[in-house]
């Protein structure tokens, strides 16, 4: 757990805890909660493994709140690279480093998002003061994972948050944007969801034949902008080809 933070600034924090996973991987816990600093620490600290390279380390997957490092026990033990890690955690995270912002299209409500009018009947808005909030936050991509692409964003509006569904869908359509909790998130291809859905991009967050492969990376920060049907079917047909139709700004 943190002692403070500040915005754009070096803090002072407790040591994350060296967890091992298995023969040969170690979780380094920031913190036990959905949290923006520990999510800072965890992408400063997997930087750290690109700049310093620790010989026998194979692979790193950073989490919300946690780094998975995977590792080979013939090239280094557990104690030694626990050591390494708490050193290199202890260094101060700042927000210097760049990071990018995209512009997200998301045509919300009707076929393109079922949940839409429910979820705005449950959190007694209109369906477009719903839309009002859900893009009027800058959101961080803390993580992806589950499929390839599903990108979570941490900044969800409080007035937003709300428990998953009772009964998961077996199968959601692919771009589909949502929110479960205190996230929201872009689903890249189709596959089950517990989650409500708002609507839907057409901005393909992974896409195999293209280059780049992934387009969000952790840290980077997003905004979602509301977009017709009519405009969607256009952008939809585009991303197909490979063309990216989300706009990137500085951020």
């Amino acid at each position: 757990m943190q002692k403070g933070s500040q915005t754009g600034m070096a803090a002072e924090f407790l040591p994350p805890r060296i967890l091992p996973s298995g023969d040969a991987a170690i979780t380094v816990e920031f913190s036990r909660r959905i949290d923006d600093d520990a999510n800072r620490r965890v992408l400063a600290l997997d930087r750290r493994f690109k700049e310093e390279p620790i010989a026998g380390i194979t692979e790193t997957v950073p989490t919300y709140r946690s780094l998975l490092v995977h590792y080979d026990p013939l090239r280094i033990d557990f104690e030694t690279l626990g050591s390494h890690l708490i050193a290199l955690a202890a260094q101060p995270v700042t927000d210097a480093i760049a990071s990018r912002h995209w512009r997200i299209p998301v045509a919300y409500g009707g076929e393109h998002g079922i949940d839409l009018d429910q979820v705005a009947k449950t959190l007694d808005l209109t369906p477009e003061a719903l839309i009002a909030r859900h893009t009027a936050p800058v959101y961080r991509v803390a993580m992806i994972g589950f499929t390839p692409g599903w990108s979570y964003l941490s900044g969800l509006d409080p007035a937003l948050e709300l428990s998953r569904r009772r009964e998961p869908r077996l199968l959601t359509p692919p771009g589909t944007v949502s929110i479960g909790g205190v996230q929201t998130g872009i689903q890249c291809i189709a596959g089950p969801s517990g989650w409500h859905l708002l609507g839907r991009t057409p901005v393909r967050t992974y896409q195999f034949q293209r280059d780049p492969v992934f387009l969000l990376e952790p840290g980077d920060t997003i905004s979602f902008h509301a977009i017709d049907a009519k405009t969607f079917d256009e952008m939809e047909r585009a991303a197909e080809h490979g063309d990216i139709v989300a706009e990137l700004a500085a951020s």
